[in-house]
């Protein structure tokens, strides 16, 4: 029978037998083009994600060297404080350049340049508090929690110092900013760091871990103060920590556009804000009308309201972030 077929085809007639060729070559073509059209079903984007499950960029996990990059240089800034040795507010600390006096209130432009702290922490908790369960913020709301509570406090630990500078009242200033930057580190390693590896019960046992070192560093310089040798490591290390570790945190588990962009002009904000403190007496001399200080707050506020805005923007939908991936837009 098969012996008959092939006879069969062999005296089929040359243009039959090219018109079964011509049909045979496109339908293989169109195959083949139908694979092209629809092969982004099947194969990957190159989209920039950040994975709650540690993936960077493409789906690349993050190098075993990069993850243990922040814990050395954490060890090493430890280091380079036990080698330093003591490190003691100075002696003028409290000298400050602003004098007015507004409503009976003394050297009112330090107390009510405070005022701007409050106003973002209510702004903060107001945004934010409502999405603490959502899969965008669990991980890291016991940290903001805590930075949100700080920072409010900052706002009347701060005008309460100021209303008489003095060592005795400092330490209602201090202890709020160091549970700020203890909630900040936290909010922002929850965020960042896989679920699998940092639970949101691991980031409630971290926020109570850091807030009780804050106030232990706080206790510290007190007790050190008081015998005459006051240092302040303790406390300084909760300083410098979130310049360093946020944006290592951000770019190595690869956060959000915005995210990064926000909190990049926090930091350069802060590092502003310090040099402004520093230069209290220059600035008030050279501009009458304000101090070093009263403008530190001011700064430092826009730092904290850029923090916050980087925080809202997962919730006005175009944050980049949805439940298990966090999508970057480059």
């Amino acid at each position: 029978m098969s012996g008959l077929c092939s006879q069969l085809g062999e005296s089929a007639p040359p243009h039959r037998r090219r018109s079964k060729r011509k049909i045979e070559l496109e339908r293989r073509s169109f195959s083949w083009s139908t694979i092209e059209h629809c092969s982004f079903l099947v194969k990957p984007t190159m989209q920039t994600t950040f994975r709650m499950d540690g993936s960077t960029g493409s789906e690349r996990p993050a190098k075993p060297w990069m993850k243990v990059t922040p814990t050395i240089i954490t060890l090493g800034i430890i280091a380079a404080f036990a080698v330093h040795g003591r490190i003691a507010q100075p002696a003028n600390y409290n000298d400050f350049a602003d004098h007015s006096a507004v409503f009976g209130i003394p050297y009112a432009a330090d107390v009510l340049s405070n005022a701007g702290f409050a106003l973002v922490a209510i702004w903060g908790w107001l945004a934010l508090r409502p999405h603490r369960s959502s899969d965008r913020l669990r991980a890291g709301w016991p940290g903001y929690r805590l930075f949100l509570i700080g920072l409010f406090l900052t706002a009347f630990g701060s005008a309460f110092f100021h209303f008489a500078p003095g060592n005795g009242r400092l330490t209602w200033d201090m202890l709020p900013i160091a549970l700020a930057g203890a909630g900040l580190l936290v909010g922002v390693r929850g965020d960042t760091w896989p679920v699998s590896t940092n639970p949101v019960s691991n980031a409630n046992i971290e926020a109570i871990a850091l807030g009780l070192y804050a106030t232990a560093g706080v206790a510290w310089w007190v007790y050190t103060d008081r015998h005459g040798a006051g240092d302040l490591r303790p406390y300084l290390l909760l300083q410098v920590l979130p310049l360093i570790l946020i944006p290592l945190w951000q770019s190595i588990y690869r956060a959000p556009r915005t995210e990064r962009l926000a909190f990049a002009a926090a930091m350069a904000l802060y590092v502003l804000a310090k040099i402004a403190e520093v230069l209290d007496h220059r600035i008030a001399d050279a501009l009458g009308f304000v101090s070093g200080h009263t403008l530190k707050h001011l700064i430092a506020t826009a730092a904290t309201a850029a923090i916050v805005w980087g925080l809202t923007r997962r919730f006005s939908g175009g944050g980049g972030r949805t439940a298990g991936t966090r999508t970057i837009s480059e």
